[in-house]
């Protein structure tokens, strides 16, 4: 599937729609992603900043998504585990920016080359447009070759 295709499609995705998640753009080779999560009304927490829910949505998919579509359909690649922390609170718009180098790519079809199981964590801060980090994240994946790929 296209890039632009399939960045309209998850914009239209419920939980990404209804939450003021958007894919801002997506590189044509699924290297580079940026997200923004907008403040809106309806997505305040209690006390008028981003909900922390929203905030680990925004980033939740975007490492294994990448992973799939760069490794190719010979591989599995699953979240595993992943984390937050809330650095300040977000009272406007906040922005992240996911780049899955092709060095990281190598490494990952290395590791899993004789069928073994990879374990690899990803970060990422989520911004203000000013650069003001109001999370930080991190995404476990495991990825692993297919058998019949082997």
């Amino acid at each position: 599937m296209k890039a632009s295709t399939f960045r309209r499609l998850l914009n239209l995705w419920p939980p990404f729609l209804i939450n003021a998640i958007r894919l801002q753009s997506l590189s044509e080779d699924y290297a580079e992603a940026k997200v923004v999560l907008r403040l809106r009304r309806r997505n305040r927490n209690y006390v008028g900043s981003q909900f922390g829910g929203n905030l680990f949505a925004m980033v939740d998919p975007f490492w294994m998504l990448l992973a799939m579509r760069r490794l190719g359909s010979d591989y599995y690649v699953w979240d595993k585990a992943g984390a937050i922390d809330f650095v300040a609170p977000g009272r406007e718009d906040v922005y992240a920016h996911f780049k899955l180098d092709d060095a990281i790519v190598d490494e990952l079809r290395g590791a899993a080359a004789g069928g073994e199981k990879v374990l690899h964590w990803f970060e990422n801060d989520i911004t203000t447009a000013s650069g003001e980090v109001i999370a930080r994240v991190r995404k476990q994946l495991y990825v692993r070759l297919k058998p019949r790929a082997r």
